[in-house]
């Protein structure tokens, strides 16, 4: 077994806007398992200055992490929990190596261009789609309008707009006009604040927002205020789901204090920046212990990433999949991975050659 680690930086066709700032370009390492003639490839996306694994010496570490898998020939999820770009690098890559191995053995093995089978899903094997949100990045007014009509024309049922960045006032003002057209049963609009709000005014633009019957709002104030965010999500007229609270967070015992003491309505994973595959499964357990509901989001990953996203979310829900994804970012970037991967309406399908 031999794992090699190759960089690559993908451009988006229009700037990404979030209240942290702009993308305009993402890094990226491509981790490729080779056994014989079989190899597997993961992709490990750290977020910069919001990934808990976002080191100056990232390709090191992640050197170190290769070294180990080659030597033992397994991942050792504990030693990579504070990594989860990294894990959900070699995990992706791990069961793409089984997976061409696997159709070597078969009659009809996998053409390059296919996917690989991650996990065996109607999804995975192409018979079915998954429902996604349209994602809506922060820009002007014209620009967040004419982004909206575009997604609407698509057939999206479901939109999530980023605010947090333009004037509050024209933000509302969008949601209205969105509103007078759709109704709550035809349109589902999600928010995402990415912790923009003070505290202190946070109750009250939640207050303003649930005019419009959101179905949600993600994290409406900065992370690591558990005691602030608990209060909100106890006042709050709307729904709040946690994402930036959950980074950093990777033991079981630490995740469940916390949802326990905050108690939001949802948890949005993310499995480059919660734990992997597997620290977003126990995630996903602990919430339905404590009945809090959850959906899975990929993190501005290319074709590799979101593929690998896609299938896992697949295999978590099964037949509960009925929920909006957030898993339409493939789509942002000019020199993305060749994949082939096509969103359908309002779903995201693998076309697979029969």
């Amino acid at each position: 077994m031999k794992i090699s680690i190759v960089e690559r930086v993908l451009h988006f066709r229009q700037p990404a806007g979030t209240s942290r700032g702009v993308y305009t370009e993402r890094k990226i390492w491509l981790v490729s398992i080779a056994d014989g003639d079989a190899v597997g490839v993961g992709e490990c996306a750290p977020l910069p200055l919001l990934s808990c694994d976002d080191l100056s010496d990232y390709q090191t570490v992640l050197r170190r992490f290769c070294d180990d898998v080659e030597q033992t020939g397994v991942i050792d999820e504990e030693s990579l929990r504070d990594y989860p770009s990294m894990l959900f690098g070699l995990e992706t890559a791990m069961r793409s190596l089984h997976a061409q191995q696997a159709s070597q053995n078969t009659l009809h093995s996998t053409r390059d261009s296919q996917p690989p089978l991650l996990f065996s899903t109607p999804f995975a094997r192409g018979e079915q789609g998954i429902p996604i949100n349209g994602l809506i990045w922060m820009g002007s007014y014209d620009e967040m309008h004419q982004r909206i009509s575009q997604k609407l024309e698509q057939g999206f049922r479901c939109i999530k707009l980023k605010i947090g960045a333009i004037d509050f006032d024209a933000e509302l003002d969008l949601l209205r006009e969105l509103r007078q057209h759709y109704g709550p049963r035809q349109l589902q609009l999600r928010v995402d604040a990415n912790g923009a709000f003070p505290f202190e005014e946070a109750l009250y633009k939640l207050e303003l927002l649930s005019q419009y019957a959101l179905h949600s709002i993600e994290q409406p104030i900065k992370a690591g205020q558990w005691s602030n965010m608990a209060e909100l999500c106890r006042e709050s007229p709307l729904p709040i789901a946690l994402d930036e609270e959950l980074i950093g967070i990777n033991d079981p015992g630490q995740k469940r204090q916390m949802l326990n003491i905050i108690r939001p309505s949802y948890i949005i994973l993310k499995p480059s920046l919660h734990g992997g595959m597997a620290g977003c499964r126990e995630w996903i357990e602990i919430a339905r212990d404590m009945g809090i509901g959850t959906w899975i989001t990929s993190a501005l990953e290319s074709n590799i990433g979101l593929n690998a996203i896609a299938q896992f979310c697949s295999d978590v829900y099964g037949n509960q999949l009925t929920l909006p994804q957030g898993l339409g970012t493939g789509q942002l970037f000019t020199d993305n991975i060749p994949m082939p991967l096509e969103i359908r309406g309002d779903q995201l399908w693998i076309c697979r050659n029969s």
